[in-house]
């Protein structure tokens, strides 16, 4: 069975003053989950939300949080993410290079789906000795830190490269998703995808994920039979 195809909305795009109005219309549009950006203006250059904020929504939200966290020494805010609601929570590579191991087990005890970002310029090889432990990578197709950039192709190189590997969990790819770009990602094998500016600026945000559905269904046709690692609840 395939993987089923996921769109994440991110609400990085969205308009924070109206927070849990434009929440409740990423559900009512048809979203499956939530994509939460935390940045610290450290490990990225920018600045967004934190623990307070994620669980206020948490309160409100009907879909699961995929909390993307980038952020330096991510070891140390994982359980408080996890207590905060996160339901798949995400952590980079490159800050946790140095203790990538002890990271990772931190990440697996909160219970929650662990995903591991690489960002718009790491390759995948140093995961390769822990993918079985890890149920989602998201590769950046962008330099991660701010909205609105100008997809990466060769980001599809490193979704093939996991494949190749036997990866059987979710691929997500983040940074300049559109209806134009994400059929090759899904061909390439991923199958969530992050879209900000694309969905939240759309006339209609239901018609626009219905066409970011048909343009991956559409790449994904020729895409390898893979299993689920682990489903979000």
């Amino acid at each position: 069975m395939s993987l089923p195809i996921r769109i994440a909305p991110s609400l990085l795009a969205c308009d924070f003053t109206r927070l849990g109005v434009e929440m409740a219309r990423v559900e009512a549009a048809g979203g499956d989950w939530h994509h939460v950006d935390v940045m610290d203006g450290h490990f990225v250059p920018n600045l967004s939300i934190g623990l307070p904020v994620v669980e206020a929504m948490k309160k409100v939200a009907k879909l699961p949080l995929d909390v993307h966290l980038m952020i330096e020494q991510p070891g140390q805010w994982a359980e408080r993410y996890a207590e905060a609601g996160a339901a798949i929570l995400t952590f980079h590579y490159e800050a946790a290079a140095s203790n990538f191991e002890a990271t990772l087990e931190q990440y697996r005890a909160t219970g929650c789906c662990v995903g591991v970002s690489i960002n718009g310029g790491t390759e995948p090889e140093p995961l390769r000795p822990y993918l079985d432990q890890i149920d989602m990578v998201l590769v950046m197709s962008i330099y991660a830190g701010f909205g609105g950039q100008k997809f990466m192709p060769e980001c599809l190189e490193r979704i093939k490269k996991l494949r190749s590997w036997g990866f059987k969990g979710d691929i997500q790819v983040d940074g300049g998703i559109t209806d134009a770009t994400i059929g090759a990602c899904a061909a390439a094998g991923a199958n969530v995808f992050v879209a900000g500016t694309y969905l939240f600026r759309a006339p209609l945000m239901s018609e626009a994920i219905t066409q970011l559905r048909a343009a991956a269904a559409a790449g994904n046709a020729n895409e390898a039979d893979v299993s689920v690692s682990r489903e979000v609840e």
